[in-house]
């Protein structure tokens, strides 16, 4: 071969080689973009939406709070004998209660009524599956809320078990619920809410609440479910339930003092 074609040869993998350096390169730097696209919006999705939504919550408390009045957060109210009061059926979207649970982190979110992603629950806490009971009805208050993301007023449902209690306030009572029993189920098991949880079509002689949140964490691939049964009710006016009360135990109403193992359908994260 003469050292004409020789240098040719040279000359064209020498090109080829930078052509294909070059494509390296872009693909590299695309690579890298979308890689710190890909770090911002889970910046975004599990840390800012929560940043939001806890400010969001923090001001719907407070304004349910200037409508209702302040409770008298020293003073335990006694147990109320008769039968609860039913709050008025709540128009769609709209924040009708605070609830509490001493076992969580995150203790107090508002309630809100209905279970859509955009109205309720990536804005405003939890939600309340319209058709189903209000406090204070024989059946079951069926509530949805998100694990993570958004506020996660349900992320740690998988902490709680057999006693511990869960509260609804509303402008004139609380309504305590203590925990029975805690399990998983898929998305299509809807029976789980029914008015007798478990059983549809069976008429209701109890008062229960149920909660539901996507399983496991991360996942919406099965669906953790939380029964608990009516305790007692107090008003408002009196001050709070002795579940809310420092250092209540699971025994009276309030948290349990040890550890133990826990055991949608609305799509929460």
């Amino acid at each position: 071969m003469s050292p004409s074609h020789r240098a040719g040869r040279r000359r064209a993998t020498g090109r080829n080689g930078g052509r294909f350096g070059g494509a390296i390169g872009i693909l590299g730097e695309l690579l890298l973009t979308l890689g710190a696209l890909l770090v911002l919006f889970l910046v975004w999705q599990l840390w800012w939406t929560d940043v939001v939504a806890d400010r969001e919550q923090a001001g719907i408390i407070a304004g349910l709070e200037d409508d209702w009045g302040q409770v008298d957060a020293d003073t335990i109210a006694p147990r109320q004998d008769g039968p609860p009061p039913v709050p008025e059926t709540p128009e769609e979207n709209k924040v009708w209660a605070t609830m509490h649970v001493p076992a969580f982190d995150r203790a107090t979110f508002p309630l809100a009524e209905g279970v859509d992603l955009e109205q309720v629950l990536n804005v405003k806490g939890a939600g309340h599956y319209p058709g189903t009971a209000l406090p204070g009805e024989d059946g079951n208050v069926a509530i949805a809320g998100h694990r993570n993301t958004y506020g996660r007023v349900f992320e740690d449902i998988g902490r709680l078990k057999s006693g511990d209690p869960i509260v609804v306030e509303t402008a004139d009572a609380f309504y305590v619920y203590k925990v029975t029993e805690t399990h998983i189920v898929t998305p299509t098991d809807v029976e789980v809410i029914a008015p007798v949880p478990g059983k549809p079509g069976e008429e209701p002689t109890e008062q229960m609440l149920t909660l539901t949140a996507c399983h496991p964490m991360y996942s919406a691939r099965e669906r953790i479910i939380v029964h608990a049964k009516f305790a007692y009710w107090t008003k408002r006016s009196d001050g709070i339930p002795e579940a809310l009360a420092d250092g209540a135990t699971a025994s009276d109403g309030g948290p349990a003092a040890s550890d133990g193992g826990s055991a949608d359908v609305e799509e929460e994260d």
